[in-house]
């Protein structure tokens, strides 16, 4: 095991990334977690690796991680709840919460559409409880979405089941369930945003299918996170005679 030098409160945050041998071993580590920080490796807002990763990572031990995560937490540069460790090193996210709209298919602000959202502890759809690993008749959060032109057409429906994971994992989901009765109104259109502030990296995969004898189509949009845990399953249909469904995503720049 790594041998761990005592911590020296006294010292401020490390800015020379190639710091000499004599520097107190935890001292490095906050420096290289530090050039990851600002190389954007680790971007704001995101969850840092775990104590025993980042041990395994460097080479030491955990309690040394433990000092150097202390060095940065004390400048502000991460904090540190229940869930982890997150980067707080002001700059932007690698993906902003407007690059990925909840649910797939809901429209930007228009005062002209008639909107309607609601969440209910039911029984998911056969196939969303597949898709999410749900044990038969077990019940979770589901939202629906409804949507409408002015004129009545352009119409939108989509229904979301979230997993286990989903909802232990993000506290401002779980705290939908006492007050999920299907009927008041539940926007969850930062729900994606919540996932990403607990940590959690969004794979997802869209699917588009023609509706047989209708002029519609239907859209699958299933979510997992980096371990491939299932976050949540949609399936919106949408009036597809009135022109193209769009789909816009922005990725920022590196640095």
């Amino acid at each position: 095991m790594a041998r761990t030098t005592p911590h020296d409160p006294a010292r401020t945050t490390p800015h020379d990334q190639d710091l000499p041998a004599a520097q107190p071993l935890y001292w490095r580590v906050a420096t290289r977690l530090l050039g990851e920080l600002r190389d954007g490796s680790i971007p704001p807002g995101e969850r840092l690796p775990g104590e025993r990763q980042l041990a395994e990572r460097f080479g030491v031990s955990r309690e040394t991680v433990r000092q150097a995560l202390e060095v940065l937490r004390r400048d502000g540069l991460v904090s540190t709840d229940r869930r982890g460790s997150h980067a707080t090193l002001p700059g932007l996210p690698v993906e902003t919460p407007s690059s990925l709209a909840f649910p797939v298919g809901a429209r930007a602000a228009d005062p002209c559409a008639v909107d309607r959202a609601t969440v209910a502890w039911e029984t998911p759809p056969p196939e969303h409880a597949e898709a999410l690993g749900l044990a038969p008749h077990r019940q979770t959060l589901v939202h629906r979405y409804e949507s409408a032109g002015a004129d009545g057409r352009d119409r939108r429906t989509a229904v979301t089941s979230f997993s286990a994971v989903a909802l232990a994992e993000v506290e401002e989901l779980a705290r939908y369930r006492d007050r999920a009765d299907g009927a008041a109104s539940a926007q969850l259109r930062r729900a994606y945003d919540w996932m990403r502030k607990a940590g959690l990296t969004l794979h997802h995969r869209d699917s588009i299918t023609p509706l047989a004898g209708a002029p519609s189509v239907r859209v699958t949009r299933q979510v997992h996170d980096q371990y491939a845990r299932p976050l949540e399953i949609t399936d919106l249909v949408v009036d597809a005679q009135q022109g193209a469904l769009v789909y816009e995503f922005t990725v920022p720049a590196a640095g």
